[in-house]
């Protein structure tokens, strides 16, 4: 485990940033403690910002338009590039978990960034389909160490304070807002000049990767402090000792640890699928069933976006708080019933005032999902192979993301519009049936009764 500890944040160590420090007042003014906010939960908190900035600007403005309209691809090559994003970052997760173990923190995240670089610069200076499919996945394997290295980064700055839910709904909020301005922000430098846009994106990687140096790593001295703890991993499955040849070795120990210390219900791993499932299920239909079967506008659906997102992010710290306070079982009892009656709600009225009411259920309820999902996953991590762990449950909810859009596209075409939203609100309901077992005060994990 990487020791994450840093001195409290001054004004100073944000002279460089111009609005660094307003950001930094902002959070305090909403109640987050100075324990919290050290350099390095900044350090991250702005990685996030910017890599999903970049990613969602690529992914949601750019290669579509770009690909079809300046390029001249086909629809294939448009979507194929964007699945193998996806892919490459779903199943790049559990390696990079159990890469940054063993490598260091700083080192993981640096060399993920590097290559996202490497791939936003070949979508730049490449017109061939082969390359921009190439350049796609190494974005989608670039990305992939980000969230294992943050939620690591994150359960150790908050384990002293017992604080993850707060630093959980803090990281989500720069999520959010990174993904959210992406498309609006280069939509203003579309139009100009796809060169300037890429130059924004790769300066927006650099900054990024900057702040990946000032990161902590395998220093001698954290490595010390580690073993006085008894959290640093023994030498024999440190990556690079022994050389390729302990690769193997070093797997089999990595699967004996998890095997013997990872004890969790068979009734996670559908949970944590049906998670980003419903979600999945909604992403490639949403615009089009409001456009075509609501009937609203652009702007409508704009401002029912704006409106939804703001509820979630305003909520996200709000509910952090109380879930570090209370626990994670009423947050999501409450989150998963109101995500499957609001969604559940867009399959059956057409009514705009009703709709309205929906989109904000639906924002209310992913405000008590997100910060409060994550600590409740945190709570099932054996003491060894953190990272390893993060990464396989990562994996297997993003999975969701993968298989979702390919069958609400079948649902849509053989069932109708409304049968996406049906498949996503049962999707729902079932994972609050789940999550009411998983809940049990009987269940265990990672050797230890759980805490709701």
């Amino acid at each position: 485990m990487i020791p994450l500890k840093g001195r409290l944040l001054t004004r100073h160590d944000f002279d460089n940033f111009g609005w660094g420090w307003k950001i930094i007042m902002q959070l305090k003014s909403k109640g987050i403690g100075r324990e919290l906010l050290t350099p390095t939960f900044i350090y991250l908190w702005l990685i996030m910002f910017l890599v999903e900035l970049v990613k969602s600007a690529l992914l949601v403005t750019i290669l579509p338009v770009y690909m079809g309209s300046v390029l001249q691809l086909s629809a294939f090559a448009i979507g194929l590039a964007l699945s193998l994003q996806y892919i490459g970052d779903n199943f790049s997760r559990g390696p990079a978990g159990w890469i940054v173990e063993r490598i260091g923190f700083r080192a993981t995240m640096l060399s993920g960034l590097v290559i996202s670089a490497g791939a936003v610069a070949m979508i730049a200076w490449t017109k061939q389909a082969g390359f921009i499919a190439l350049a796609s996945t190494l974005l989608g394997i670039g990305t992939a160490p980000l969230w294992p290295c943050v939620l690591i980064g994150i359960s150790d700055i908050s384990s002293r304070n017992q604080n993850f839910g707060t630093a959980m709904g803090v990281i989500q909020m720069s999520t959010l807002g990174g993904t959210g301005a992406g498309p609006v922000v280069i939509n203003f430098f579309v139009d100009k000049s796809y060169s300037l846009v890429f130059w924004i994106l790769l300066g927006c990687l650099a900054v990024t990767i900057a702040l990946a140096v000032l990161l902590p790593g395998m220093s001698k001295d954290a490595a010390k402090a580690d073993r006085q703890v008894g959290r640093l991993p023994k030498k024999g499955n440190l990556l690079l000792v022994g050389g390729i040849k302990k690769l193997g070795a070093n797997l089999k120990h990595t699967f004996i640890e998890i095997r013997n210390n990872l004890h969790v219900s068979p009734l996670l791993y559908p949970a944590l699928f049906l998670q980003s499932f419903a979600v999945g299920l909604l992403t490639p239909v949403i615009t089009l069933y409001i456009r075509t079967v609501l009937g609203l506008s652009p702007g409508a659906f704009s401002s029912m976006l704006i409106v939804g997102g703001g509820i979630t992010a305003l909520g996200l710290i709000p509910v952090g708080k109380m879930v570090d306070k209370f626990g994670t079982k009423m947050f999501l009892h409450a989150g998963f019933l109101t995500a499957f009656l609001s969604i559940l709600g867009l399959a059956l009225f057409r009514e705009i005032t009703m709709v309205w009411v929906l989109v904000i259920g639906l924002g209310v309820s992913y405000s008590l999902i997100l910060p409060s999902w994550d600590t409740k996953i945190a709570q099932y991590l054996p003491e060894g192979e953190k990272g390893t762990v993060w990464g396989l449950f990562l994996t297997v909810q993003g999975c969701g993301m993968v298989i979702g859009p390919i069958v609400s596209g079948k649902l849509w075409d053989m069932l109708g519009p409304s049968a996406p939203f049906v498949a996503s609100a049962i999707s729902m309901g079932t994972l609050f049936f789940l999550h009411l077992w998983l809940s049990r005060p009987q269940t265990e994990f990672a050797g230890k009764p759980h805490k709701a």
